[in-house]
């Protein structure tokens, strides 16, 4: 089966990351999912956002209005300086527009900052119906919005009741895991990170597959270089777990030294080891490669 293409936040080489706009042209692309990260509002409400700090992905500081609630929190250990959608009403968020939040990287996004509102979730899948394509969607920070009293999981089930096309939920914590495959059938992702501490034998028993970090597939060594392909893939594939790393991108600066200038010798490196599908930023980059 020909791997599947995962437009990361949408098409957020193009378009500043989580809006409507940039799922839109990921879908144009040919993206078979779009993936929403979500967090939550005040009231509740799941939104799209890279964080629930909304500082460098929003206009909010240029909203006098909402200058006092800028704070410091502890987010899953870390301290946070910024402004949080949980501090936030979604009606008071529909105030504030999107920004793109690798300027330096992106520069030419930058020209669409403030043209598009914050998307929230029901948007996202009224859009993925009309186009008939998946949803990915992630949880971020679900033990910290759960200790807020405002857990993820009910909602997030709630709004994908009747769904009619393929969904995947992804997680890097395996307790928010643990929990939804005792509340729903939709196949459950656990993400990897490099310092990431995993056992597959026990990922196999809640999920259906994994999320890697690319480097985890294919390391790169002090020169960036991709080096041997690990086990990881087959060692999945044994336990009937799906593999789909993150995240592939065309800038110079997340590609590996031997692929710079070139992201199609990137895809081709990682299709060969066997992957079901993959995260990109740039969706028409990855449908030339994925036949």
């Amino acid at each position: 089966m020909r791997p599947v293409i995962i437009a990361h936040r949408g098409a957020s080489g193009y378009r500043p990351e989580h809006t409507l706009a940039a799922y839109e042209l990921a879908i144009e692309q040919g993206a078979d999912f779009i993936e929403p990260d979500l967090v939550a509002t005040k009231d509740g409400a799941l939104l799209a956002r890279h964080e629930n700090n909304i500082e460098e992905t929003t206009d909010v500081a240029d909203h006098p209005e909402f200058a006092s609630r800028r704070v410091v929190k502890n987010i899953d250990g870390q301290q946070v300086t910024g402004w949080f959608t949980e501090d936030f009403t979604l009606a008071e968020l529909r105030t504030l527009r999107a920004r793109e939040r690798l300027p330096r990287l992106r520069p030419q996004n930058t020209r669409y900052d403030g043209r598009f509102e914050i998307a929230t979730f029901t948007e996202i899948l009224d859009l993925a119906r009309r186009h008939r394509v998946g949803v990915y969607p992630e949880t971020k920070h679900p033990s910290y919005f759960a200790s807020i009293g405002l857990s993820l999981e009910e909602p997030l089930l709630a709004a994908l009741r009747g769904f009619p096309f393929p969904v995947f939920i992804q997680s890097f914590e395996s307790e928010n895991l643990r929990k939804l495959n005792e509340m729903t059938e939709h196949p459950l992702v656990q993400l990897l990170n490099l310092d990431s501490s995993f056992d597959l034998h026990e990922v196999a028993t809640y999920a259906r597959g994994i999320g890697p970090h690319k480097d985890l597939i294919i390391p790169r060594d002090a020169s960036r270089r991709l080096t041997t392909v690990t086990s990881l893939v087959p060692d999945a594939h044994a336990l009937a777990l799906l593999v789909h790393p993150w995240t592939f991108r065309n800038e110079d600066e997340f590609l590996p030294a031997d692929c710079v200038g070139n992201p199609a010798a990137e895809y081709k490196r990682f299709l060969a080891t066997g992957i079901d599908g993959l995260f990109t930023d740039y969706p028409d980059t990855a449908r030339a490669s994925v036949r």
